[in-house]
């Protein structure tokens, strides 16, 4: 009886039996009933089917049996179990921004819900799309500490764009299309549903909604033609492109009018492939191990365009890279909510950043101006000065410049490259150059743990592309299980441990603010590559520079899951001491 509220199939049966008799109505009567009802767990797959959903990552639990139990059925979905909710939530994080689609979660209440929590933040402050379905207490219990009983709605509500219980299994399809509708919607973000156990046993008895479509965000005319007359009289403009510009694919566009107005480009924090680093017309990433020219440059500039950039912390140094007395700022962003937040822009332009592109092509007049060729070509020389590694031999430790250095010369162009928090990453944010499609997955939140989990959300988005984590031996230790998830589902990532057995980033900060007076910050580890054998997959241990190309090409043979330890000096912490 899979799919049907056994004990309305019941009194239907035995209306049937008094009403007719005879076996063969029975039968008829109760196939009557499966066709035409039900419950709410499978309402909530059909409308995951409707909005073109085709992978869910979770942890199962009771509290959503049914949803559970409809995926069983649903050839056309695939639900991916993960072994902690939180690289759940990652896993599911990665998978959205690698395929541009709506990323689906999944997790029990209470303790499922809060471990989830961390892919949810994540989703928050990078604007990515993300629906989570928690299982909830049932109704008639609630607010009397039920058994893991948390109010989701209040817990979440300043970690999500939109949070909301569904109370009425009638309700599934209103509310659960426009969950997908608001993630996706304006400036992405994280929904989370709440799912009440008993209502997801109802029949669901009223089913009028679906996908919701969305109209794209086109800006005013008018005013984009002030930008082009802005953009013409400038004298040293600067572009800064955010995470706008990768959501709605207008690299493309951006280059044309980099190139036709003469006008140099950085990319925000973690938000390098918005632009191809290796064009004359790139200037540098912003944030943590930014150039102090790069940001001297921006301040120094009379006209900044920034598209679809919220303008972070870490994008702006503590909120000091605009000189707002003698810059002015033109400002695009669908959101309306961004602009203004942090500075006042002389031109806010709420639209999509690929149609004001567009539309601005359309009307600008290219530039031959020698004093903006000068500056382009000066600021991008000191930038390839600056990210161009300088190779060593080091017979006792391995070199992460060394290991970006085999990734970006040795590795397929359109490789993509995952990462969580650490001073590691001041290796990747400075050396690696991301061309010809490759691309870069990582927290704006600065989430330590998500580097491996997302790494197999990319991977499940994009299998035929490489894939390669990389991590600090802090943060892979945050969701090492995660790698049985990869053996198991045979998801063939490489994932790299760079290993100096200490919170490298937090030693930092200690030692620069309390000379000698480090805490916590000493770790011990396992051998990560016996750790990646005994789960199934391929394990490297790499402990000089020249031990790293072999150890990529047996990596890669292997066809498994695959992880390579490096071993670091510490007490060279970050990209920038060793300059």
């Amino acid at each position: 009886m899979y799919g049907v509220n056994v004990r309305k199939v019941f009194h239907v049966i035995i209306y049937k039996i008094i009403d007719k008799g005879g076996k063969v109505m029975t039968q008829v009567s109760q196939k009557n009933v499966k066709e035409e009802q039900k419950h709410g767990g499978q309402a909530i797959v059909d409308v995951l089917k409707k909005e073109g959903v085709t992978k869910v990552f979770g942890v199962p639990g009771e509290s959503y049996l049914n949803v559970l139990d409809a995926l069983y059925e649903e050839n056309e979905i695939d639900f991916i179990s993960a072994r902690q909710e939180g690289g759940a939530s990652f896993m599911a994080e990665g998978y959205a921004k690698s395929a541009g689609e709506v990323g689906v979660c999944t997790a029990t209440r209470g303790p499922g819900a809060t471990n989830l929590s961390i892919g949810l933040h994540t989703a928050q402050q990078d604007s990515t799309p993300l629906v989570a379905l928690i299982g909830q207490v049932e109704r008639p219990y609630r607010d009397r500490e039920a058994f893991q009983e948390v109010d989701f709605v209040s817990f979440f509500r300043d970690l999500c764009k939109w949070t909301v219980e569904i109370d009425d299994a009638d309700r599934i399809p209103e509310i659960l299309h426009r969950a997908f509708h608001v993630a996706r919607s304006g400036r992405p973000g994280p929904v989370l549903v709440s799912l009440p156990e008993d209502m997801q046993d109802d029949i669901v008895t009223r089913d009028t909604h679906g996908p919701i479509k969305l109209t794209t965000v086109c800006p005013d005319k008018n005013a984009v033609q002030e930008v082009a007359k802005e953009l013409k009289n400038a004298k040293k403009p600067v572009i800064i492109a955010g995470g706008g510009v990768i959501l709605s694919q207008a690299t493309q566009e951006l280059v044309s009018l980099a190139e036709a107005m003469q006008i140099p480009v950085a990319t925000a924090f973690r938000r390098f492939h918005a632009f191809p680093n290796s064009h004359p017309n790139y200037i540098g990433a912003l944030g943590l191990g930014a150039r102090k020219a790069l940001s001297e440059y921006i301040q120094d500039s009379d006209l900044v365009l920034a598209l679809g950039t919220k303008f972070s912390q870490m994008t702006t140094n503590d909120y000091s890279i605009i000189n707002e007395q003698n810059s002015r700022l033109i400002h695009v962003d669908i959101s309306s909510d961004v602009l203004g937040r942090v500075y006042t822009p002389s031109s806010p332009i709420v639209s999509d950043v690929k149609e004001f592109l567009i539309e601005l092509l359309h009307v600008i007049e290219p530039e031959d101006n020698s004093d903006r060729q000068k500056n382009v070509a000066e600021a991008n020389e000191k930038y390839t000065r600056f990210s161009t590694p300088e190779l060593t031999d080091n017979t006792e430790y391995a070199n992460m410049k060394s290991v970006i250095h085999y990734i970006q010369n040795e590795l397929p162009k359109n490789t993509v490259i995952t990462s969580d928090a650490g001073n590691f990453f001041s290796w990747i944010s400075r050396y690696f150059r991301y061309d010809e499609g490759g691309t870069y997955v990582g927290p704006t939140s600065g989430a330590m743990g998500y580097g491996m989990p997302s790494a197999i959300g990319a991977k499940v988005a994009h299998p035929d592309k490489t894939v390669i984590s990389i991590s600090g031996d802090g943060g892979f230790m945050m969701t090492p299980q995660e790698f049985e998830t990869a053996v198991r589902y045979d998801i063939p990532i490489i994932s790299i441990v760079v290993n100096n057995n200490m919170y490298g980033t937090i030693h930092t900060h200690q030692e620069a603010k309390f000379p000698g007076r480090v805490v916590g910050t000493k770790l011990t580890n396992p051998n990560f590559a016996e750790y990646a054998n005994n789960f199934g997959g391929h394990g490297e241990r790499v402990e000089k520079n020249e031990d790293i190309a072999s150890a990529f090409e047996r990596a890669i043979a292997s066809e498994v899951p695959a992880l390579i330890e490096v071993m670091t000096d510490p007490t060279i912490l970050s990209a920038n001491q060793e300059s």
